[in-house]
């Protein structure tokens, strides 16, 4: 069974920093292409970043430059490292992986409060 779990959040003040992780039960190679997403009471969940298999990287515009995703093959996780962060960054962010079949997993989210 495919399993992803994130991990980091929390509350953090205006011009912080948080780093989240997402835990693959497994190898990390099954998937293809690996993202964070968020979604706020009341929105569409929306893409922050993704990776893909050979290191592509593209990111929302509204975090570029802040945010940086990232894995570690080696211990099959994949991170976001989140800087600068703003009150309009507070969301659930989930993380998604997708295999080579197109199955999409997600994992069951943490919470960012970014509030002073």
């Amino acid at each position: 069974q495919v399993q992803l779990v994130e991990s980091g959040g929390g509350l953090v003040q205006p011009g912080g920093s948080l780093r989240l992780s997402c835990a693959t039960s497994g190898s990390i190679f099954r998937f293809y292409d690996m993202g964070w997403y968020r979604q706020d009471p009341g929105k569409q969940r929306e893409l922050v970043a993704r990776i893909i298999n050979g290191g592509h990287t593209n990111y929302a515009d509204s975090v570029k430059g802040r945010f940086a995703i990232s894995k570690d093959i080696d211990k099959n996780t994949v991170y976001l490292q989140m800087n600068s962060l703003k009150p309009e960054d507070t969301a659930l962010y989930y993380c998604m992986g997708r295999t080579y079949a197109a199955e999409d997993y997600w994992g069951q989210g943490t919470q960012v409060t970014v509030s002073s």
